[in-house]
């Protein structure tokens, strides 16, 4: 293995993963009190993300698995693991105790109204965001390295695909923070 090899598998891995740091910095160009902007701005993170999901990541893992389990094997394999993952999702949501699941009816009295709390349960989510994705790209960055040792001319377009990818997931985590600490 030659180090150069290893200094370019180092530079688009950390290219790649400084990428989130594109995403956050675009938290500093808008007011805090542009809440559309909040909601802007976690709408896009979102949307490209469920894109990225559904028709990009959905297809390359078929096409994956249908050259190792045959054209069947891998489109079952593709569907089950999909449904399997809402399964796990379904599983987590109802492990969340009720009063801490965003996805729950609360009281009149539960509801959060005064400012503070808003801005504790942003914090709060966007702390969470940011440890799921601190979790979330050490497989990208691992991926991204032992390709480009394996290829280099391979290691080149998976870094750009994470680095667009990881654009929306700063702002998902950056814009929560900056609007809920200032």
């Amino acid at each position: 293995m030659e180090t150069q090899t290893v200094l370019i598998a180092f530079g688009l891995t950390l290219f790649a993963g400084l990428s989130t740091g594109i995403g956050s910095a675009l938290a500093f160009f808008a007011r805090r009190t542009n809440t559309a902007f909040l909601s802007v701005a976690l709408g896009f993170s979102a949307g490209v993300m469920i894109y990225v999901s559904l028709v990009e990541i959905f297809f390359k893992a078929k096409e994956s698995l249908s050259a190792e389990l045959g054209p069947r094997g891998g489109s079952w394999v593709t569907v089950g693991s999909f449904f399997g993952g809402i399964l796990l999702i379904m599983i987590i949501d109802r492990l969340v105790p009720s009063f801490e699941n965003p996805h729950e009816m609360h009281r009149v009295e539960e509801i959060c109204n005064d400012g503070a709390c808003r801005e504790r349960k942003l914090m709060r989510m966007g702390l969470f965001s940011a440890l799921a994705i601190a979790i979330h790209n050490f497989p990208e960055g691992l991926a991204t390295f032992t390709a480009t040792l394996q290829d280099p001319s391979l290691g080149y377009p998976i870094a750009v695909a994470i680095a667009i990818h990881n654009i929306p997931e700063g702002i998902a985590v950056s814009v929560p923070i900056y609007y809920a600490t200032g």
